[in-house]
């Protein structure tokens, strides 16, 4: 017989750092980014890691413009989608595009997975556009079986680029017993069990459907940690054909030198000989080394990572600042890309 869990979400996060509010997990942080500032003389020094990338790609960048930087082999068919959009024009784009369901839709101005959905008809793509209130992607679904982060960083004054770490994403789903229902068989598992309020308002009465015997059911479709993925340290996956290959993959994309890739892919083996992967995603400057959510790390070691990668994008801003002659943004710039990023946060 199933044992249902009886850990309360409160106590489930507050023994898993993992879930721990963003400002608490960073807030020793904060003085190494302070002491940064203090060397760098601006405390926006990041502004001039990428110089491409609206604010390097720390917070409000724009998706499509970062697509629009690399070559379209790389990355899934996408069009923009304006909040004006209407119904009917919304359907002409899709034909004309030659799209097929399932989509992805997600804002153009992401903010930690919000807004994201995958659609599975026409129905609820309209259903989509009625309820966005920002401009947002139309992306053809990548069917392949994996999603991985890889983070990557290049200085200005170096030709080869490093890959310095990867985190494997495993996907909300359970396996049926032919007995209990998803609802039950979720409440197996602690991370879902978090996810269970918004589960329920997606999927409703489906979740006291019984799953057949080892039928699995993805209730997550990708792979975003606040919406109940789990991120695994993936980073024995590194080897020297890989680093080449990611290096070859990041230097066709200008002005990008920090930074992960969201990619979905069938084996580490397609990806090393560049073939059978899609790049999903592309962040700059505000990215985080995301293999420090793998549960087996102490938050000791997140704080360690997160240090390192944070010298790292000092170095490369500096760097980039005193090659090309770049200013790093002003305080009052980075004053209001954050009252810009709390308003847009309103709107989704």
């Amino acid at each position: 017989m199933l044992k249902k869990l009886t850990y309360s979400p409160f106590y489930i996060k507050l023994t898993h750092w993992e879930y721990w509010p963003f400002h608490v997990v960073y807030f020793p942080i904060y003085f190494y980014w302070f002491w940064l500032s203090v060397k760098a003389r601006s405390f926006f020094f990041f502004s001039t890691a990428n110089p491409s990338i609206e604010n390097s790609g720390f917070l409000m960048e724009k998706k499509k413009d970062i697509y629009d930087l690399m070559p379209k082999a790389f990355y899934p068919k996408t069009i923009l989608i304006k909040s004006d959009t209407d119904a009917t024009t919304l359907l002409n784009l899709f034909v004309t595009n030659n799209y097929t369901y399932p989509v992805i839709t997600k804002p153009n101005i992401g903010e930690r997975g919000v807004g994201v959905a995958k659609l599975e008809n026409e129905q609820e793509l309209i259903q989509y556009l009625q309820h966005s209130k920002v401009d947002f992607l139309l992306q053809q679904w990548i069917g392949y079986s994996q999603e991985a982060g890889i983070f990557y960083y290049r200085y200005p004054n170096q030709q080869t680029g490093i890959v310095s770490g990867i985190v494997g994403k495993e996907f909300l789903q359970v396996v049926g017993n032919g007995v209990s229902t998803t609802e039950q068989l979720l409440r197996l598992n602690t991370r879902f069990v978090l996810q269970l309020a918004k589960l329920t308002t997606k999927y409703g009465k489906a979740l006291q459907n019984v799953l057949p015997l080892n039928e699995v059911l993805i209730l997550v479709p990708y792979g975003n940690h606040s919406r109940g993925s789990k991120f695994v340290d993936a980073s024995n996956a590194i080897t020297p054909q890989l680093q080449v290959a990611i290096d070859s993959i990041c230097k066709q994309i200008s002005g990008f030198y920090f930074g992960r890739l969201d990619i979905k892919f069938n084996t580490w083996d397609d990806v090393a000989n560049q073939k059978n992967f899609s790049i999903i995603e592309l962040n700059g400057a505000g990215s985080e080394p995301t293999h420090i959510y793998d549960p087996k790390h102490s938050i000791w070691f997140a704080w360690k990572e997160i240090i390192k990668h944070l010298n790292i994008l000092y170095t490369i801003s500096k760097q980039n600042k005193v090659t090309n002659n770049l200013q790093y943004m002003t305080i009052a710039q980075g004053l209001k890309m954050f009252r810009d990023q709390k308003e847009y946060y309103k709107m989704l």
